[in-house]
């Protein structure tokens, strides 16, 4: 058995959940939903999104059905950043808008007004 094998048996133990709980397959499409998420959005939405779908499936939705939405939600959001940053790249530094005017805050300074 694996280190994570290991874990994941104790962890089920430790939540009076039964030690098959997660299956291989589970516990790989729950780790690439993570990655793709991690990467592709933020680092600390992966482990929140992971949250998140254990809280779908405890209210009833099959995991397999949550994380095909999330997926599919991380990859538009991805898609979504690229084709932003790419209309948004030489030419526009920090502070300057698509408009062609420049504001006088920092771009996470205007996010907080």
């Amino acid at each position: 058995m694996s280190t994570l094998d290991d874990w994941v048996a104790d962890a089920a133990g430790a939540l009076g959940l039964p030690a098959d709980s997660l299956t291989h397959d589970l516990r790989d499409a729950l780790l690439d939903l993570t990655r793709d998420v991690a990467h592709g959005v933020a680092r600390p939405a992966g482990p929140l999104t992971t949250y998140l779908v254990g809280l779908a499936v405890g209210a009833g939705t099959p995991p397999s059905t949550v994380i095909a939405r999330l997926s599919e939600l991380a990859a538009a959001r991805t898609d979504t950043d690229a084709d932003h940053s790419a209309g948004h790249g030489i030419g526009h530094s920090a502070g300057q808008h698509g408009d062609g005017e420049i504001s006088g805050t920092a771009p996470d300074e205007e996010a907080r007004t």
